[in-house]
């Protein structure tokens, strides 16, 4: 199970962004907001094509950004200088992250994929996190998807809290991973083998009997993304902590 710490307060969907403000998702204008506001922040993970790990969501550009390309494509220098659309600052890395927030309000990495297909081919990312993290004081969990980047989280970093993201897998939504892929995790197989404290579940599939299993094992209930009071309210039927954007939970 999480510690306490990750369930006094909501947790803030890539930080407590909201571009009418000037605060794109995961910059540093957001995780500012939320530190401000007390909220837990949730941050996704990229790599630079130098392998520094940069707070982005997307594997292309485009949408937060305006240019198109991978940001795994692109070094470290270039991302600081790419506007996030919304605001009037680059990318920043996991570092400046970690500076800001300072231990100030838990913070939950999420590692994205970079195997394209949940498999093997990962871990420099997962190594180069593992490295900042290492030194960092203040409540901090990592996750991912894929269940091959919690198992190297959790040889590199034994004692930080672990989980994996998890959803119903649906081939819309993952139209790239194999159906035999995509069946074989939409039974959490790997939750107890890997020694997860949590799950962060889609807030549409909470009902989903195998969720009810992982809580009964004593694992914590994370869900994502919670868009209003009223999901809040559901979700919480089920869920021991929320994830949300796009309102003050």
């Amino acid at each position: 199970m999480l510690p306490e710490a990750f369930l006094r307060r909501p947790i803030a969907h890539r930080a407590l962004h909201d571009v009418a403000h000037g605060r794109p998702e995961n910059s540093r204008a957001a995780i500012r907001a939320a530190v401000a506001a007390g909220y837990g922040i949730e941050i996704d993970l990229q790599p630079s094509s130098d392998g520094v790990p940069m707070v982005f969501h997307d594997y292309d550009m485009a949408r937060l950004t305006g240019q198109a390309g991978a940001v795994a494509a692109v070094p470290v220098d270039e991302l600081a200088g790419r506007r996030l659309l919304g605001g009037d600052e680059g990318v920043p890395t996991l570092a400046e992250v970690l500076e800001i927030v300072g231990g100030a309000v838990p913070l939950v990495i999420e590692v994205k994929d970079q195997d394209g297909a949940l498999g093997p081919g990962v871990g420099r990312l997962e190594r180069a996190a593992a490295d900042l993290l290492r030194g960092y004081e203040g409540p901090v969990a990592v996750m991912s998807f894929n269940p091959h980047s919690v198992e190297v989280l959790a040889e590199a970093l034994p004692d930080v809290p672990r989980g994996l993201v998890t959803c119903d897998w649906a081939a819309k939504d993952w139209p790239l991973v194999p159906e035999a892929r995509r069946q074989a995790l939409r039974a959490i197989p790997d939750v107890e083998r890997l020694g997860c404290d949590f799950i962060s579940h889609d807030v549409r599939d909470l009902q989903a009997p195998r969720v009810a299993e992982v809580k009964a094992g004593g694992r914590s209930i994370l869900c994502w993304t919670v868009r209003s009071p009223e999901a809040e309210r559901e979700a919480r039927k089920v869920a021991d902590q929320v994830t949300f954007e796009g309102y003050l939970a």
